[in-house]
């Protein structure tokens, strides 16, 4: 199979050595001047810097629609604030698409942001296309280490190209249906692991990190099904999968920032230190804001908002999530 990866961040890169195991696959820069160091060096140095790219993975900069012409699958691996761009410039390919990025995107087109399949709606509904998603460090995909993702589509025919494309010895792909309950669940446990660094950083224990990891998979749950999806996806992969990946393990960007937070620094310098994106800073008011508006409480989100807008300390953050009125579990 040939398959483009549009993003040469480190996720992209990683997914495309994982799958040049196997297929041919181009790798595809916006930065000319990036595209000539990668290949140059037959690595990402700047971001997955240790591994080396496959022969079967060639580099590009090529112009987009002629270069995803040639391939067979596409896979978008640029952060959310890019999908529109990529999704409007690749909607009348007859190539299945995917994209790689979590969260809601910050508002467009609507008072709210909008989750990938949402935008996808709007700006190339006749294009095939879905999500690639779950518990996935990149560094561990490029090692070839186990790892189960989600190839989650309406479409049967994207399902099976992702399937046919990324399943090999070291890595499982299931197919699911639920494509808005895939992206809630990535959306949300970026905001949840901010909280779980803070409570970490703040040496509150290990209860305190399990009450908040399953109460923030009730809160993910119920944004969920408020938008339509279905209740099992949130015990699966990319729920709580994706959900305990990112908030314990020490690879996950988005729990340095709730322990950086718990240090002490601000969020500029807590930002600034990680060198990557962190999803969870920039969709956390997105999150709150459609929950807002569709009547879902999600009181941890709430205060990881407040939290990042300096409105809370850490230890008021606490404090507000602990003070709250006693409540049914299913409440």
């Amino acid at each position: 199979m040939d398959i483009l990866v549009l993003g040469a961040g480190a996720w992209g890169t990683a997914l495309a050595i994982s799958a040049g195991a196997r297929h041919r696959v181009t790798l595809w820069a916006r930065d000319p001047a990036q595209a000539r160091a990668i290949a140059a060096a037959g690595a990402n140095a700047k971001y997955l810097p240790g591994f080396s790219l496959p022969s079967s993975v060639t580099v590009s900069a090529d112009a987009l629609l002629p270069l995803a012409a040639r391939h067979e699958l596409v896979i978008v691996a640029t952060p959310m604030a890019a999908l529109r761009e990529m999704l409007t410039t690749l909607r009348d390919g007859t190539q299945p698409v995917a994209w790689l990025c979590k969260g809601f995107e910050k508002p467009v087109t609507q008072p709210y942001g909008l989750l990938g399949h949402e935008v996808h709606a709007e700006v190339a509904p006749r294009l095939a296309a879905g999500a690639l998603s779950g518990p996935s460090f990149a560094q561990e995909v490029a090692s070839a280490q186990p790892t189960a993702l989600v190839a989650a589509s309406e479409s049967a025919a994207v399902r099976d190209a992702l399937v046919a494309a990324f399943h090999s010895p070291s890595m499982r792909v299931y197919a699911n249906e639920d494509l808005p309950g895939v992206e809630v669940g990535g959306a949300v446990k970026n905001v949840l692991a901010i909280a779980t660094g803070l409570c970490d950083g703040l040496a509150l224990g290990l209860n305190a990190r399990a009450a908040l990891v399953t109460r923030g998979l009730a809160e993910m749950t119920r944004l969920g099904l408020a938008l339509g999806a279905h209740p099992e996806t949130f015990m699966g992969l990319s729920g709580l999968g994706d959900l305990v990946l990112t908030a314990t393990g020490d690879l996950s960007r988005n729990r340095r920032v709730g322990l950086l937070l718990a240090e002490g620094r601000t969020l500029q310098q807590a930002v600034a230190s990680l060198g990557h994106v962190a999803e969870g800073v920039y969709s956390a008011r997105t999150v709150v804001e459609r929950a807002r508006r569709l009547n879902v409480r999600m009181p941890i989100a709430d205060a990881v908002v407040d939290l990042l807008d300096g409105r809370l300390t850490p230890a008021q953050a606490v404090s507000t999530l602990m003070g709250r009125d006693p409540a049914a579990e299913s409440a």
